[in-house]
C-alpha cells in the first residue's frame, strides 16, 4: 500500500488530502496511511444480508488488514493443522497466557477476486515453528502487507520473515530479519510501509529493537538503526510536510522522526510514557499520536513541521513543534482519525472529539454497548466509522456534537482494520473476509 500508487497529497500546501481514486488500497489504513477517505463510496448500512456482496472463509489465523491492487484482494495468514483462530477479549481471555505452537505453521499470502471473492492464487512463503508464544487474542500473522503496484510485500514478525512476490504470487525475494520476544508475551503487530524504493519495518521488542529499510527490488538492507525502545505495536508512518519527509516511529517512551533515505534521526521526542499500540494520523500538515496502556492513559500530541532535534515532553515547558498536548488523552488499540476540523480518539469504550487545531475537547461520549475496539477508525468529511470486536460498527456524524447515525452488525470476531476500495468495504473477521458493496442493477 508505489510510485504512482502511493500519492501523498498536500505535500507543500498544508491543505487536506485531495480526493483520489480508491481503486487501490495499498497498505494498512490506505494510500495515506491514516484512514481518511476523501470520497467514500461504500454503503453506510450493512448486515449479514444487506449489501453483502460476498464472504469468503479464510484459513488459519491472521489480523493483518487486507490490501487491494486493482481487482485483487491480498491477505496474509498463518495456518496450523487445527485451523486455529484468535479469541476476543470477552470471557476472561485478557488474563489468559499464550502457548507456543507445537508444530510448524504455514505462512501464506492469499489473493482473492474483488469481484466475487474467488481464490486467484495462494503462496506459502515459509513453513516454520515460531519460537515464542503469543496471547490467544493475537495471531502469528498480524502485520499487514503492502504493495508498490508491482510487488506484494509480506512480513511475518513471529518468524522474522519478509518476502516479496509478484502479482501472480511468484516469490521474488525472501529475507530473514530475526524473531524476538514481545512485551508480556502478547506477540507482534507492526505493519510494513513504503516510500520510494524502500520498504520499512519497525521491530520494537524486548531483546534487540531496530528499524530497518530494505530495497524493494532485491530485499537488500539499505540502512538499519538500533533502538532503545522495548516492545511497541505501532506501524511506521510516512509524514510528508513542507520542511521534509519523516519516517515516524512510535516506541515505548519515545517518538522518532527518521530520514527515510538515510536513516538519520531528524528529531526525537522522549518521555512519552508507555508503549504505542495505535498508529499516527495526519491532516496533511500536523501529525497526531498518543498511547494508552491497560492501567493508565498516556498523552495525546499534535506535532507540527517545526519539530527538530531531540527534546523531552514536559508539561511545564512544551518543546518546539508540539502544537498542543493532552497528558491523558491517548488512544487505545484503535488508531485515531481526522475528519474535517476534528480529531477522533477511541479509548476504553469512549469516543473523544477534539478540535484538531487547538486541542479543545468538543465531546467525550460512551459508545453504547460497545465491546473492545482494536480495529482502527476510518472517515470521510461527513462520517466516522468505528468497529468493535463483536462486529458492531458505529457510524458517527462528523462534527463537534456526538450523534450516532447508524449501527451495523456482522456475526464474527473483528480486530483487523478494514480496507476500502472504490464502492467496496472489506472487513476481515477471524473466520471470513466480507465484502460490503451495493448490488448493481442488472443490465439489459
Amino acid at each position: 500500500m508505489r510510485t504512482a500508487v502511493f500519492i501523498f497529497a498536500c505535500l507543500l500546501s498544508g491543505a487536506f488530502f485531495v480526493n483520489q481514486s480508491l481503486a487501490d488500497w495499498p497498505q494498512f489504513r490506505g494510500p495515506n496511511g491514516n484512514g481518511y477517505i476523501g470520497d467514500l463510496k461504500h454503503p453506510a448500512q450493512w448486515s449479514m444480508k444487506k449489501n453483502m456482496a460476498w464472504s469468503q472463509p479464510v484459513p488459519g489465523g491472521g489480523w493483518a488488514s487486507p490490501i487491494v491492487i486493482g481487482d485483487r484482494v491480498i491477505i496474509t495468514t498463518a495456518v496450523d493443522s487445527k485451523n486455529t483462530k484468535p479469541l476476543g477479549h470477552a470471557g476472561g481471555v485478557r488474563n489468559m497466557r499464550g502457548k507456543r505452537p507445537m508444530e510448524p505453521l504455514d505462512f501464506k499470502l492469499i489473493c482473492l477476486s474483488l469481484k466475487d471473492g474467488s481464490l486467484q492464487w495462494e503462496r506459502s512463503v515459509a513453513r516454520e515453528q515460531p519460537k515464542y508464544a503469543i496471547h490467544p487474542s493475537n495471531t502469528y500473522s498480524t502485520e499487514s502487507p503492502v504493495t508498490d503496484g508491482k510487488h506484494i510485500f509480506g512480513y511475518f514478525a513471529s518468524i522474522g520473515k519478509v518476502a516479496a512476490v509478484d502479482l501472480k504470487g511468484k516469490v521474488v525475494w525472501s529475507v530473514d530479519v530475526g524473531a524476538f520476544p514481545s512485551g508480556n508475551g502478547f506477540g507482534t503487530g507492526s505493519s510494513l510501509t513504503l516510500n520510494d524504493d524502500k520498504l520499512f519495518l519497525q521491530c520494537d521488542n524486548d531483546k534487540d529493537s531496530f528499524v530497518l529499510a530494505l530495497d524493494t527490488a532485491t530485499g537488500k538492507e539499505q540502512w538499519k538503526q538500533k533502538r532503545s525502545s522495548t516492545t511497541s505495536w505501532s506501524t511506521p508512518f510516512i509524514w510528508k510536510h513542507e520542511k521534509r519527509t519523516d519516517l515516524v516511529i512510535c516506541g515505548s517512551g519515545t517518538v522518532t522522526g527518521y530520514d527515510p533515505a538515510s536513516g538519520k534521526t531528524n528529531w526525537k521526542l522522549t518521555n512519552t510514557r508507555s508503549a504505542f499500540t495505535a498508529s499516527p494520523a495526519s491532516d496533511g500538515k500536523y501529525i497526531f499520536l498518543g498511547n494508552s496502556g491497560p492501567f493508565r492513559q498516556g498523552p495525546l500530541l499534535a506535532i507540527g513541521p517545526s519539530i527538530n532535534g531531540e527534546s523531552k515532553l514536559d508539561s511545564t515547558n512544551m518543546p518546539k513543534g508540539i502544537i498542543w498536548a493532552k497528558p491523558r488523552g491517548g488512544p487505545g488499540m484503535s488508531s485515531p482519525v481526522v475528519s474535517g476540523d476534528y480529531l477522533y480518539i477511541c479509548s476504553r469504550g469512549f469516543l473523544t472529539c477534539y478540535n484538531k487545531k487547538t486541542g479543545q475537547e468538543a465531546y467525550k461520549s460512551r459508545l453504547p454497548s460497545a465491546k473492545s475496539i482494536a480495529a482502527s477508525m476510518w472517515a470521510d468529511e461527513e462520517k466516522v466509522f468505528l468497529m468493535d470486536e463483536s462486529g458492531k460498527t458505529f457510524v458517527i456524524k462528523s462534527g463537534p456534537e456526538f450523534k450516532i447515525l447508524l449501527e451495523n452488525e456482522l456475526d464474527d470476531l473483528f480486530w483487523a482494520t478494514p480496507a476500502i476500495t472504490d464502492g467496496a468495504l472489506l472487513l476481515r473477521g477471524a473466520n471470513k473476509l466480507y465484502c460490503i458493496r451495493e448490488k448493481q442493477p442488472l443490465k439489459n
